[in-house]
């Protein structure tokens, strides 16, 4: 089949490098503009486009696919399909019958579960055992489109959102690559999502991913987590200035600290929270480059003892007394 591959970020590039590998032809690659990153703010073209012109393919990078010079190029292509890996916008209803066999994307749940810009996250900080990847035709409702395949992949207990999406790009781009071929040989057709065991997804702002500390300690560790890379899990210093924060450790031994009391050890930091204490990984002051924990605590000569602003709840200091218990579903909200 010919095909237009539609995706941005580093996470859509296995299904590319699958999909330029696979008996189909890519004759055009569909991401996103350019856009600023980086602390000199330049000009990056996307991993898919990088990708993309390093095998030389056409590249098109509308500021929306509703463009009448996109849609007239789209049909031009004369593509029989169009797959779709987290391409970063809204695929308008003048695009989605263009080609033959419509648009297929791969999204990163077993739907429908997690529909959304954030799947992996969402898992991650839920506490679900359990995720996958699923091939559905895309339609106008948001992730809704019935379904054309599926796979099951374990959430470990010390996965990042990072660790488990590269693991899903991989498996899934293997899944969108027997999509397509089952497809073109008419021995697959999609199947209606169920109405039952529908869940959200929004993507996670900035403010999302701040730490309460006085949530339980397997809450802390699951928003963390499911904030690692990105958008980053952080908490505030006393002096207003923001912590980044990684991937830390629970400590189930020791709960004698109150909700975001710091206690300093010689080469490590442990932050109390409404059940037991977490032990700090590596962390970004604001600024500043990442570093251990313990040597960023000795740098910025924080007294034992010390609150975080964090752990007040409802803007009333926890420094004693029972710990505060909150069921997991407020936690990232």
């Amino acid at each position: 089949m010919r095909l237009l591959f539609a995706g941005t970020p580093d996470v859509a590039v296995p299904a590319l490098d699958a999909l330029l590998g696979s008996r189909h032809d890519v004759v055009a690659v569909l991401t996103r503009p350019d856009a600023r990153s980086g602390r000199g703010r330049t000009l990056a073209a996307s991993p898919v486009k990088q990708r993309a012109l390093d095998a030389g393919i056409e590249v098109l990078t509308p500021r929306s696919p509703r463009e009448p010079e996109f849609l007239d190029r789209l049909a031009a292509l004369e593509v029989d399909a169009a797959p779709v890996v987290a391409y970063g916008a809204l695929v308008p209803a003048a695009a989605l019958d263009v080609p033959r066999f419509g648009w297929v994307n791969l999204h990163f749940s077993v739907l429908p579960a997690w529909r959304g810009a954030a799947p992996v996250q969402r898992a991650i900080i839920a506490g679900d055992e359990v995720t996958g990847a699923s091939t559905f035709l895309l339609e106008e409702g948001l992730d809704t489109g019935p379904v054309f395949g599926m796979l099951t992949e374990t959430i470990r207990p010390r996965d990042t959102s990072g660790d488990l999406l590269g693991r899903l790009a991989v498996a899934g781009a293997e899944l969108l690559v027997r999509t397509l071929d089952a497809m073109e040989d008419g021995i697959v057709s999609p199947v209606p999502q169920p109405a039952d065991g529908v869940s959200q997804a929004p993507r996670l702002e900035v403010e999302d991913a701040r730490v309460h500390w006085f949530h339980p300690a397997y809450a802390v560790d699951r928003l963390v987590r499911g904030c690692t890379p990105a958008p980053g899990a952080w908490t505030t210093l006393p002096d207003g200035t923001r912590l980044g924060l990684g991937p830390l450790t629970p400590v189930p031994d020791v709960d004698d600290l109150a909700p975001g009391e710091l206690r300093l050890g010689k080469n490590d930091v442990l932050v109390g929270t409404g059940t037991h204490a977490v032990r700090l990984g590596a962390v970004t002051p604001a600024g500043k480059r990442t570093m251990d924990a313990g040597a960023w605590a000795r740098g910025a000569r924080l007294a034992d003892g010390t609150p975080l602003p964090d752990g007040a709840v409802l803007g009333q200091a926890v420094l004693g007394g029972a710990p505060a218990t909150h069921d997991d579903t407020e936690v990232g909200a």
